[in-house]
């Protein structure tokens, strides 16, 4: 058997590039086969099998369905959609499990797999998937495929999510999807929504020729930016290459995280359930904390990962969820999974609510001065070991009450913090910093630097 590495296995997915030393179709078809065997062991014998429009991600889907079939497990495949399709498509299919070929956000010749065993779940950690494999502890049994329309599956998607939000009044957006597989299925969504739709970068393209297919990158925001300004639109809405995660842009050009989008959603939420929990991430904005206590709600500050903030929403029955990256759960009325396309929907829904532009409601949530995400080289194998030796160090420079340490090292000051945690998908250290003024921000940021330059392993902070 060949050696897999070890590094592939990361918190939430699977993730690795594409060649002979990491994801091929050998390498895909052992992880199937270790998954299925699984999926058989706890009594679910059917799989939602689909990928991203990556070049590869066909071929990589075939050799997992390959290795799922081996183990007795029926395969539902519903060809190149969305992350959030995929998991819809559990509901209205009635499969449980689920294996999705897509390296998110990550760059051309990148590929992965996200794989769950319960509607709406993903797995967290995985050990003994790779201790199977390395035993080659596989079963063996008569599994099928069965080839699902997509295009009937996307439809009844669409008609699904439409009836689920309203638009009080009409919106002209500006539609990104970063060349992604979400072009074909969000922009007739939102055009069946209501909104008038400027579509910028929707035909899929493999190659990502534009840009990197992640709104949170500065490259992305930038071209919705000028997209937005150049044709009067209300507002910009950008989203990952699978289509899970939503990044939004002003009518004045201005980026919008999306942390402040779940602000909107959790008054949403907080207003058919008083009281009710809102978890977010370690990267989010303070601003998420103010305004859930504002209007009567508890902040829940939580892991950064889709894994780690859909599992703490489950435990907290939170009705909302959300991540700085883009990744937005809802759990009221809809399935608690991270969906870009619903989570655009209601807000768009909020934002028709209300006599304000989204421009107008983004000053009202913007009260900190936020720096973008950056990001710093640091090799997978010693990043999680640099990163714990930076949790010691702010520790002893700060204080241990300062410091939340549930996913690195967010240190809390009395007018702002700065952050640091190792990547999930990525060899990289990622920081994120904000305080009352800019000036104060940069001081904060100017600290971290100094603290990570201790460190060798770690290269240059820049911009993700």
């Amino acid at each position: 058997m060949p050696e897999l590495k070890r590094t592939m296995f990361r918190e939430y997915d699977i993730r690795g590039q594409v060649g002979p030393e990491e994801l091929n179709e050998t390498s895909v078809k052992l992880i199937a086969k270790a998954f299925g065997s699984t999926l058989i062991e706890v009594g679910v014998n059917q799989c939602v099998v689909g990928y991203d429009n990556r070049s590869y991600s066909k071929g990589l889907a075939e050799a997992a369905i390959e290795g799922l079939v081996s183990t007795g497990v029926h395969v539902k495949n519903v060809g190149q959609v969305t992350v959030p399709v995929a998991y819809w498509a559990q509901y209205h299919l009635d499969v449980k499990g689920i294996c999705m070929g897509t390296a998110s956000h990550n760059p051309n010749g990148w590929f992965g797999l996200k794989l769950g065993m319960d509607k709406s779940s993903t797995l967290q950690g995985f050990d003994e998937l790779y201790n199977r494999i390395v035993r080659e502890d596989f079963l063996s049994g008569e599994g099928s495929c069965e080839d699902v329309s997509m295009g009937e599956i996307v439809q009844a998607y669409i008609k699904d999510l439409t009836s689920r939000a309203t638009l009080h009044r009409p919106l002209k957006v500006v539609v990104n999807t970063g060349n992604g597989a979400a072009g074909p299925i969000n922009v007739p969504a939102l055009k069946a929504f209501g909104c008038e739709v400027i579509e910028q970068n929707t035909t899929p393209d493999a190659t990502f020729p534009n840009h990197e297919p992640n709104p949170s990158s500065v490259g992305f925001q930038k071209a919705l930016e000028a997209k937005v300004m150049e044709v009067g639109a209300d507002c910009g809405l950008g989203y990952d290459a699978d289509g899970d995660r939503l990044g939004v842009v002003d009518e004045r050009g201005r980026t919008m995280y999306p942390d402040k989008i779940l602000i909107f959603l959790a008054r949403l939420a907080l207003a058919k359930e008083p009281g009710a929990s809102i978890v977010y991430d370690v990267k989010a904005t303070r601003a998420i904390s103010d305004d859930v206590i504002a209007h009567g709600g508890k902040p829940v500050i939580w892991k950064t990962g889709h894994s780690h903030i859909k599992a703490k929403s489950r435990e907290v029955d939170a009705p909302v969820a959300g991540e700085r990256s883009g990744h937005i759960f809802i759990r009221r009325d809809y399935f608690g999974y991270d969906d870009g396309l619903f989570a655009s929907m209601k807000f768009l829904e909020y934002v028709t609510s209300q006599e304000k532009s989204v421009a107008e409601l983004h000053d009202e949530v913007s009260t900190y001065a936020t720096s973008p995400t950056y990001e710093a080289h640091c090799a997978d194998e010693v990043k999680y070991g640099i990163v714990d030796k930076l949790v010691q160090d702010v520790k002893e420079k700060y204080g241990s009450e300062k410091v939340i340490d549930v996913n690195g090292a967010r240190v809390e000051f009395d007018d702002g913090w700065g952050l640091v945690r190792a990547s999930s998908n990525l060899p990289k250290l990622v920081l994120v910093f904000e305080a009352k003024t800019q000036e104060r921000m940069d001081e904060i940021m100017n600290e971290f630097v100094e603290l990570i330059a201790k460190y060798p392993e770690v290269g240059t902070m820049k911009p993700e």
